[in-house]
């Protein structure tokens, strides 16, 4: 019987490392048949150089072709900031989050199976979370209605709306509130920007899975240990997600420093006018990827109030033997105060009612937001330098430091 359960926790440890956001899915197909990714999400080099000189070198040469790289118009491609950041910089970070969110997340996964966090009754319910998120994942419709989202809001509304600039570009001409596309811009506009939109608008939907996947799990009621050292039950390990979601973040920061580069260069608006902006960003980042850890908090704050009940019953009685053998003269005459491994214990058992005492109620540590909102922030770091010349910021930090 001993055997049978081993190999079938063995049995679900392999199926929990076979799960991953990423490896699914019609675009993940064309990618292996292209062979610009294997089985397992390899050949990043190739992926990280081919997808994103797609959507740009296209513009680069028609923009040429048109007279509009350098010149030629009040906005020129080689000018355009927002458009080499959005390919060169956040669609490479999208990219390269891929393997990075696929290699963290299928341990995390595993960790709830090789903690013995899912109890032996609810794990069919377990094993049903992993393959429906699998199955969505796998989804052809839902990958054909993100494309459909994305021309009809991403395209009609977003760009038209928020994107676009109100004057002349390497892309348009801009008259009577109206734009006219060139080549350039209808290259853009029907393949480039909708391309990039959907790498994003994907990730969207991957987040949705991962996110219904937690909640399928949190209604499982897991078998957590109040005096776990990291203060989370023994669910520490969820915090991980976090950093498997960093480049993710910093593709977004991207996106917004993409947008401010060519207010700031080309509409005459200051960083500081984005403060708002800045803040939404950054709200929206720990939305996607800290708040779905709440849906933990009431299994982790019903363990605690419980552990401190059944900790603090265990003290008592230990601390009751203590005090009577100790101080009421309980102990033999022949034993030696000094030495005693009760003492030990006791201050072991206090050491481990305070972990108890101190358990969390959401697992996310103080390092893994500050590091998801540095990665956020990372990408506006260069436009400090529009606010101030690099030579008066390098003084300041230096008398700062000194």
């Amino acid at each position: 019987m001993n055997e049978a359960n081993a190999k079938g926790a063995i049995e679900r440890k392999d199926s929990a490392s076979d799960f991953s956001l990423v490896l699914g899915g019609p675009l993940f197909q064309l990618l292996r048949r292209s062979r610009l990714a294997d089985d397992d999400m390899r050949l990043l080099t190739r992926r990280l150089i081919v997808l994103p000189l797609l959507a740009w070198l296209p513009l680069l040469i028609l923009s040429a072709f048109e007279g509009k790289f350098q010149s030629g118009t009040a906005l020129p491609f080689l000018l355009d900031i927002e458009v080499h950041i959005r390919f060169l910089i956040a669609m490479p970070l999208l990219i390269l989050a891929e393997l990075y969110v696929h290699e963290r997340l299928r341990l995390i996964l595993s960790s709830f199976l090789g903690r013995d966090l899912i109890p032996e009754q609810d794990m069919e319910k377990f094993r049903t979370a992993v393959t429906s998120a699998l199955k969505m994942r796998n989804s052809i419709s839902a990958e054909l209605c993100l494309i459909v989202l994305v021309y009809l809001v991403g395209i009609l509304v977003v760009w038209k709306h928020f994107i676009g600039l109100e004057g002349d570009a390497w892309y348009a001409t801009f008259q009577h509130g109206e734009r006219t596309l060139n080549i350039a811009g209808y290259w853009f506009v029907l393949f480039s920007l909708p391309f990039f939109q959907f790498l994003l608008i994907r990730w969207y939907y991957r987040l949705f899975i991962w996110i219904r996947f937690l909640w399928q799990v949190s209604r499982i009621k897991l078998r957590l240990v109040p005096a776990h050292p990291d203060r989370f039950g023994g669910l520490g390990f969820v915090t991980h997600s976090v950093y498997a979601f960093t480049f993710l973040a910093a593709a977004h920061g991207a996106l917004l420093s993409a947008v401010i580069s060519n207010r700031i260069f080309f509409s005459g608006a200051s960083l500081t006018d984005f403060k708002l902006e800045i803040a939404i960003m950054l709200g929206f980042v720990l939305m996607l990827f800290v708040a779905p850890l709440f849906l933990f908090s009431c299994q982790l704050s019903a363990a605690k109030r419980i552990g401190r009940l059944e900790y603090g019953d265990l003290a008592h009685k230990y601390a009751r033997q203590y005090d009577s053998k100790w101080l009421r003269g309980g102990a033999p005459a022949d034993e030696p105060f000094i030495g005693s491994a009760d003492i030990q214990s006791l201050a072991d058992l206090g050491n481990g009612y305070e972990v108890v005492d101190t358990m969390r109620f959401i697992p996310i540590g103080k390092d893994s937001l500050l590091q998801l909102m540095g990665w956020t922030l990372l990408p506006l770091l260069p436009l400090v330098f529009t606010l101030m010349p690099l030579d008066e910021f390098l003084r300041k930090l230096v008398n700062i430091l000194l």
